[in-house]
């Protein structure tokens, strides 16, 4: 069975609770696991995403899930900030970890 356009978003929003779970727990390398994870399933979407469209249902339901990825990113940078400038004093004087 082909994995849907949804599927992807399913898997995208599993990973990204279970990074939430690995950051409480700081187990860091637990968390750069599902962020490579994340990049894989983020990539494999975008090939998909060309070859699908969704219908208004199907529309509505990406909502949800995106917006419970954007809660659990939210969390994820809340916990990974303190050790990263713990890492880096660099990082607590930018306020960020992205370059």
């Amino acid at each position: 069975m082909s994995e849907s356009l949804l599927d992807f978003y399913k898997a995208i929003e599993s990973t990204s609770a279970e990074m939430v779970q690995a950051a409480r727990l700081a187990d860091w390398d637990a968390v750069a696991r599902c962020e490579s994870t994340c990049a894989v399933l983020i990539e494999r979407l975008k090939f998909k995403a060309a070859d699908e469209l969704l219908d208004a249902q199907a529309r509505a339901e990406k909502s949800h899930i995106m917006r419970r990825i954007l809660v659990n990113d939210a969390e994820i940078r809340n916990l990974v900030e303190p050790w990263l400038a713990q890492c880096d004093p660099q990082v607590g004087e930018s306020g960020s970890y992205l370059h």
